[in-house]
């Protein structure tokens, strides 16, 4: 924060297109870089969707990308909608349908639940549909709309503009499929039914013994992927660009985050809680409870800067250049901060394995 005298110069900048858009739908906008808990946050009648709603903001959200939480009344639908911005959704809670449609009349359907993730393509026509006639159904959703709207800031040209991008989607009877053809960590699919069970890919880079796998979510420029790790481990600490939104599926825990120089602050965890890192945040999660801890994060493609080959730099060791920091370089404090938060909940770490498994491909220090 700075002083009153210097805020005043930036005031006529402090607001954006998109905004002033989200404040003229009659929403609020949370602000920050942890959610507690997505099923507990308070929504706002939505009159556009025919829900309600909430949109969460973090610190790079004019430039890269957003989040909202939906509700779907019981026994009610959304209305229908197309958009010149990307999505990709999570459901959090109930069950129901989603109708897709192109100009052409081409039309397909999908049912899904709590668990459930898909992207919906590009400028297509879609509604959702809750299939509870007593219960809401609540989804947690990541666009790349702010940078949009403030280029158009027309709302009536990113929502009713007619064009199919036939490209990303042409009508096929099977685009929700729950299937995908996987390509090294990449699985190429549009729908997964059960994000929380779906098997992994082993990732020892990231450390921990964990698995991983990455989705292109309808074929957009966003990209999201999996991660689990056992009971009494950690992850690697590592740093990236801004927008990747992390939720919890499964497991309890906390995350430490913070800027270079200064000290960790501690998050804590539960199925349905968010972390968004900032930019060129380090962080770093703990899986505190007696079952593998899983997220999920959606995120803007800028988070993943990457080397000549094509390698995020949050894969790669701070000791040639990227932004990982290796086990043998961590602190003593996240060690020992680890070790008491197992042991209030009677378990001791399991890290031994992975201390020892990074050695044969760890560099030299320079």
């Amino acid at each position: 924060m700075v002083s009153e005298k210097l805020a005043e110069k930036f005031k006529q900048e402090k607001e954006t297109p998109y905004t002033r858009f989200i404040a003229g739908e009659g929403l609020d906008i949370i602000q920050g870089h942890y959610i507690p808990s997505l099923h507990e946050v308070e929504l706002k009648p939505w009159a556009r969707r025919g829900g309600n709603a909430v949109f969460i903001n973090h610190d790079a959200s004019r430039t890269t990308n957003d989040c909202y939480v939906m509700e779907i009344p019981a026994g009610k639908k959304l209305e229908p909608q197309r958009q010149l911005y990307e999505e990709t959704i999570l459901v959090l809670s109930g069950r129901g349908s989603t109708t897709v449609w192109n100009d052409d009349g081409d039309k397909t359907s999908f049912e899904w639940g709590a668990g459930a993730i898909f992207g919906i393509p590009l400028n297509a026509n879609h509604q959702h549909f809750n299939g509870s006639g007593s219960e809401p159904a609540r989804f947690v959703s990541v666009t790349n709309m702010p940078p949009l709207i403030n280029v158009f800031e027309e709302p009536e040209f990113l929502f009713n503009t007619p064009h199919d991008f036939k490209g990303r989607f042409s009508g096929e009877p099977d685009y929700f499929a729950d299937q995908g053809e996987q390509k090294g960590l990449l699985m190429e699919t549009n729908f997964v039914a059960d994000a929380v069970n779906l098997p992994l890919i082993e990732a020892k880079e990231r450390g921990a013994g964990g698995g991983h796998i990455r989705f292109q979510l309808a074929k957009c420029s966003m990209n999201s992927h999996i991660s689990q790790f056992p009971v009494g481990t950690y992850k690697k600490c590592h740093r990236h660009g801004p927008g990747a939104h992390v939720i919890i599926l499964s497991g309890e825990g906390y995350s430490l985050m913070w800027p270079e120089g200064e000290e960790p602050a501690r998050y804590d965890w539960k199925p349905g809680s968010m972390i968004v890192p900032p930019n060129m945040w380090y962080h770093q999660h703990f899986n505190t409870g007696n079952t593998p801890a899983r997220y999920l994060a959606f995120k803007y493609e800028g988070v993943a800067i990457r080397n000549a080959q094509g390698v995020p730099k949050a894969w790669i060791s701070q000791r040639i250049g990227g932004d990982q920091i290796d086990y043998a370089d961590e602190s003593q404090q996240v060690r020992n901060m680890f070790a008491e938060a197992l042991s209030a909940n009677g378990l001791t770490p399991a890290m031994d394995a992975a201390y020892e498994a990074e050695k044969p491909d760890l560099p030299p220090k320079s």
